[in-house]
């Protein structure tokens, strides 16, 4: 083989390992395709089949940012359960037209959204899959079926403070017997997304899963800046029969 040659494969195979465009995918258990992004973007897991490219997520400077002072980290207001029941719960069988929704990335992998006290008002958390809650949008709510199926429906609301809470761009989701009035949730694929006229969210399917396993929705960016005591998550629906926490078998 001669110099001329080996310099020709060397050029080729260099060519293979080609640079991710911005907002395209970089990852997945069936994905065969190039997993670099580009300098001013960083490969987001949104679910265990597909990862995206996200400017949002850029490799950051080394400086450390300015963190607020530790006694505000926790702000006044954060939701506390009413222990008051709004329902007997549909059961451990999804029923028709709802979903389970559950989180599927470490260390939150596969746990499910849930009301604390169950199938109560108080906070949004994340739990285990015998508990889990069965939830749909409807008209831009976020609601969850707390009703049997043989009694008239009953539904609580996912409902978003507007008070920035830990390191000031998180704002806890509790349920509540009345509507939202802040914002509007969404489905962008499997992934459940919250928007709201006046604040530009680098990724509207980010959230936080805090102290108590807690949700709040997160206004920054995501995995860059968590808080203590925080994991960064993206939540998704799946509409098995029953819920549980099995990975999918690879191929």
């Amino acid at each position: 083989m001669n110099y001329f040659t080996i310099v020709f494969i060397a050029l080729v195979t260099s060519a293979v390992c080609a640079v991710v465009p911005e907002w395209q995918q970089c990852g997945g258990s069936s994905y065969r395709g190039d997993t670099q992004c580009s300098s001013t973007a960083g490969c987001v897991f949104i679910n265990e089949f597909y990862s995206q490219c996200q400017p949002s997520a850029a490799p950051q400077p080394s400086t450390t940012p300015e963190q607020p002072p530790i006694a505000t980290l926790v702000l006044p207001g954060t939701p506390v359960a009413t222990n008051i029941p709004a329902g007997t719960g549909p059961g451990k069988t999804l029923q028709s037209g709802y979903y389970w929704v559950r989180a599927v990335a470490a260390p939150n992998f596969h746990k499910y959204v849930q009301s604390k006290p169950l199938y109560a008002t108080g906070p949004a958390i994340l739990g285990d899959y015998t508990t889990a809650g069965q939830f749909q949008i409807v008209d831009s709510q976020f609601v969850q079926l707390v009703s049997a199926p043989s009694e008239p429906v009953k539904l609580l609301y996912g409902t978003v403070s507007e008070t920035r809470q830990i390191n000031n761009m998180s704002l806890p989701v509790t349920w509540t017997e009345t509507k939202n009035t802040y914002g509007k949730f969404a489905w962008n694929g499997d992934g459940l997304t919250w928007t709201v006229s006046g604040i530009s969210r680098p990724n509207a399917a980010a959230w936080y899963v805090c102290t108590g396993q807690q949700m709040y929705i997160n206004l920054g960016n995501y995995l860059y800046g968590t808080p203590g005591g925080c994991a960064d998550q993206t939540i998704h629906y799946y509409n098995d029969k029953t819920a549980n926490n099995k990975r999918k078998q690879r191929r």
